[in-house]
């Protein structure tokens, strides 16, 4: 029987890296929710295509396939046969991703790629909605945040990082706003499920969050066993 851990937050709250850590540190499956959403969102920006034109996306969705590969045990996005992954960080992307995943067509195309990884492998998985929707049943459940400020200092350092010209205002912005849009949307929105952990890494170390996960791993094992 395989063992899934879902970890759910906001946009900049360390998610993947904390999941990324904890899945290498356990040999789980790593299972980026938010870059599948990613590669639907590219796939429409390439189509000029608006997240509220719904008849659009539903036809668009008809001809577009999508994959998962792990190489190295690092997942890649393959989107109608083209690896995507290194695409998908971009700022615009992650915008148009945060509103074109509220569509119904968009959830359905990737809910049962996330559930069926999730049965047949042992999966830490992060995004939104996976502890209260996706993987309802998960046997350890967190909900990841940090302040807005904190969130927003963090991805400024990940773009200067990358060469990208940003400022903290306009940082800040688009976090609010994706919060909003997430935690407002109509279908499965972001918000923390009852039995979650409440995990706030504002002032916590990588180490320190992904000690709390783990710890909590170990604590459901020996309940299952």
């Amino acid at each position: 029987m395989s063992f899934n851990i879902a970890i759910d937050g906001p946009a900049g709250a360390g998610k993947s890296t904390i999941a990324r850590a904890a899945a290498r540190s356990l040999g789980f499956l790593y299972v980026d929710t938010g870059a599948m959403y990613r590669a639907i969102a590219l796939y429409l920006l390439r189509h000029h295509v608006q997240p509220d034109e719904s008849e659009k996306i539903e036809e668009l969705l008809k001809d577009m396939t999508i994959r998962i590969n792990y190489v190295n045990g690092e997942q890649q996005i393959i989107m109608n046969n083209e690896n995507v992954t290194g695409l998908l960080r971009a700022e615009e992307v992650g915008n148009m991703a945060s509103r074109s995943s509220a569509n119904p067509k968009v959830r359905e195309k990737l809910l049962q790629l996330q559930r069926d990884l999730a049965r047949d492998n042992d999966v830490i998985m992060d995004g939104r909605d996976i502890g209260t929707f996706v993987l309802p049943n998960a046997d350890v459940k967190v909900y990841l945040t940090a302040s807005v400020e904190e969130r927003a200092k963090r991805r400024y350092v990940e773009l200067k990082e990358k060469g990208i010209e940003t400022d903290m205002e306009t940082i800040e912005k688009d976090i609010r706003d994706r919060d909003y849009q997430d935690m407002n949307r109509t279908i499965a929105p972001l918000k923390q499920a009852e039995d979650a952990i409440l995990i706030d890494s504002s002032k916590m170390t990588i180490k320190e969050v992904m000690d709390r996960i783990v710890d909590a791993f170990q604590e459901s094992l020996k309940l299952k066993g």
